[in-house]
């Protein structure tokens, strides 16, 4: 007689559990979707990967004539050019993730109701092959950087900072944990309520403006500095400048207060996309 073997998969029962093993098994899937999610992003494009340089410097380009040319606003006597294209790595970073976890469901509704592989898979997916994308800005920020490092002004004193160089990888990875989090709730408030999926751009958009990407967190009040400080990308916008040029306001308390609320929507997130995907396949 032939053995036949089963295997039965029953839905998580508990709030958060994240099936690690899981995760592990299924590790070759999440290599193709890293190797999909690069590919697709760029893909029947002229320029290719070179829109991964092209537009976080044309965005600089223009935030150096809009405001720190026509306006005049403060780099903390930085180089404008070198200002805004330090805040765009973090900020270039977090928003790529977002913008490709936030609508997990909707983008992956064929996929999910027809095979079974752990959900998170896909999320995952995004925030490692966006790093792929920071990795080439930050090669051009690096370039840039020492062009301007060579050329500055005698008066000049800004030199990398040692710690916070050190602690950039720590920096990345709250950076992705908040943009996953992020993700990852509006993935399920999405799966629910559809006018999420069309409102996500807009906030991504309204959301450097409230980050210290085209201003420095030293122009604002100490009261203003910790209302900033509420936005967990605060401090690590202000620990890349840090790192970079030794000029960044960068506190203690807001480095806290910043961890805290990353794990806080991290979880958050976590616990409701497990409890949306429960239910996914019935509202399709």
């Amino acid at each position: 007689m032939t053995s036949v073997s089963e295997r039965i998969i029953r839905p998580r029962r508990s709030w958060i559990a994240v099936d690690l093993a899981a995760l592990w098994r299924y590790r070759d899937l999440l290599g193709l979707m890293v190797r999909r999610d690069f590919l697709s992003r760029y893909q029947q494009t002229i320029l290719g990967p070179l829109w991964f340089i092209l537009q976080p410097v044309v965005t600089t380009i223009l935030f150096t004539l809009v405001f720190g040319r026509a306006l005049g606003t403060s780099t903390d006597q930085l180089p404008p050019f070198l200002f805004y294209l330090c805040g765009m790595l973090p900020w270039g970073y977090f928003s790529a993730v977002l913008s490709g976890t936030g609508n997990t469901f909707q983008t992956n509704a064929g996929v999910f109701t027809k095979v079974y592989f752990p959900r998170l898979i896909v999320p995952l997916a995004t925030v490692i092959s966006s790093v792929f994308a920071l990795v080439v800005q930050a090669a051009t920020f690096a370039v840039v950087y020492a062009v301007f490092y060579v050329n500055r002004s005698p008066g000049a004193a800004w030199a990398p900072d040692a710690l916070a160089v050190l602690l950039l990888p720590v920096m990345l990875v709250q950076a992705a944990l908040l943009a996953l989090g992020l993700g990852l709730l509006s993935s399920a408030l999405s799966a629910k309520y559809r006018d999420l999926q069309h409102a996500l751009p807009f906030v991504v958009q309204m959301g450097m403006f409230v980050t210290p990407v085209i201003y420095p967190l030293s122009q604002l009040s100490a009261r203003a500095q910790w209302f900033a400080a509420l936005n967990p990308l605060t401090p690590i916008v202000e620990g890349f400048r840090l790192a970079c040029f030794g000029t960044g306001t960068v506190r203690p308390g807001h480095v806290i207060l910043s961890v805290a609320v990353t794990l806080i929507v991290a979880f958050a997130g976590l616990v409701a996309f497990q409890r949306a995907e429960r239910t996914f396949a019935d509202t399709v």
